[in-house]
C-alpha cells in the first residue's frame, strides 16, 4: 500500500536545487480553515522539513519534542517555500528553526527542539492526567451536525474525520454551555495512522473554545506550542480543548491528545484572537 495519504502530500515539499536550506511546497485548498490553511497543518509542514533536517545523519532526531510556531500573516492556498536553519546539533538533541513563506512575505515561523522518540522508556511515566470521557465515536457528532455556515468555511473537514463529544457540541444547535471546552475524537478518514508529526495537526483540529462561549467569529492563532510525549499507538486519538480566560479579544487554549492505548501523546497551548462576527 502507499504511504502517500492525504495528509502526507499535503504537508510534502521537494527539496531546491542548489540552494539545501530551501524546500517547495503546495499549500492545498482542501485544508483550509475560513480563507486560511490551517495552523495545525503548517506547522506539520514544517514539522517535516525540521524531521528531513534534524533527523538524516546517524545519530540523528527525527521527532519533534516540542516544537513553536508563530503565525505573522495568514498562508494562503497555493506555491510556497519553506525555509530551514539548524542552530545545534547535540548528542540527544537538535534545535532548528524553519520560515513558511509565500510571494515574499513570512507566513509563519517556527523554533523546535527534536529527538529520538523511540529512545524513551515506555515505563517511565508519572501522571495525575486522565483521558477525557465521552461517548465512542460512532455516538458523537460528525460534520453532520456542523452548521451549514460554518461547512462552507472550512472545506478542511471533508479532509478529516472529527467526531465532536455531544456535551461540548452544543453551540452547533445554538445552545453553547459557556465552559470554553471542546473535545471529541480525531483521526483521518483514508485510513492512514497517527505519528509524530500527525499529533501537530490534531493538535489545532478542534473548532474553537470561542464557539462555546456562543461567539462565531474567526479565530486566528497567533502562537502555537506542541510538545510530543510519545510516538501514538494506532487508531482513534481523543482530544480535549480547554480555555481558563477570554479576555479583549484574546483567549489561551490548552490541548491535549489522547492515543487508542489510553497514553497522553501530545500537549499544546496556544494564545488566538477572536474576531467578533460583524452584523
Amino acid at each position: 500500500m502507499s504511504d502517500l495519504y492525504g495528509f502526507d502530500l499535503a504537508t510534502a515539499v521537494v527539496p531546491r536545487p542548489g540552494d539545501p536550506s530551501a524546500y517547495d511546497a503546495e499549500l492545498h485548498e482542501g485544508w483550509r480553515m475560513h480563507k486560511a490553511v490551517n495552523g495545525g497543518l503548517l506547522m506539520a509542514l514544517a514539522g517535516r522539513v525540521l524531521a528531513a533536517e534534524l533527523g538524516g545523519s546517524s545519530q540523528g532526531h527525527p521527532d519533534p519534542f516540542a516544537i513553536s510556531a508563530y503565525y505573522m500573516s495568514a498562508a494562503l492556498p497555493g506555491p510556497a517555500t519553506v525555509r530551514t536553519e539548524t542552530l545545534k546539533r547535540g548528542r540527544s538533541l537538535s534545535t532548528g528553526v524553519a520560515s513558511i513563506l509565500q510571494g515574499g512575505e513570512e507566513r509563519l515561523r517556527v523554533m523546535a527542539t527534536y529527538g529520538d522518540l523511540d529512545s524513551h522508556d515506555a515505563s517511565d511515566v508519572r501522571t495525575s492526567a486522565t483521558p477525557p470521557e465521552m461517548p465512542p465515536p460512532e455516538e458523537c457528532a460528525g460534520r453532520e451536525a456542523a452548521p451549514p455556515d460554518f461547512l462552507k468555511q472550512a472545506p478542511i473537514l471533508d479532509r478529516i474525520d472529527l467526531r465532536l463529544d455531544p456535551a461540548t457540541a452544543g453551540w452547533t444547535v445554538g445552545r453553547p454551555t459557556g465552559r470554553g471546552l471542546v473535545q471529541g475524537w480525531f483521526r483521518l478518514p483514508d485510513g492512514r495512522e497517527p505519528d509524530p508529526l500527525l499529533l501537530l495537526l490534531a493538535a489545532d483540529a478542534l473548532p474553537p473554545t470561542s464557539f462555546d462561549f456562543g461567539i462565531a467569529g474567526w479565530t486566528p492563532t497567533l502562537e502555537l506550542t506542541v510538545h510530543v510525549r510519545a510516538k501514538p499507538a494506532p487508531g482513534w486519538l481523543r482530544l480535549k480543548q480547554s480555555t481558563r480566560n477570554f479576555a479583549h479579544g484574546y483567549l489561551e487554549e490548552d490541548a491535549e491528545v489522547w492515543d487508542s492505548a489510553g497514553r497522553l501523546v501530545a500537549q499544546s497551548r496556544q494564545l488566538a484572537r477572536v474576531l467578533m462576527p460583524t452584523q
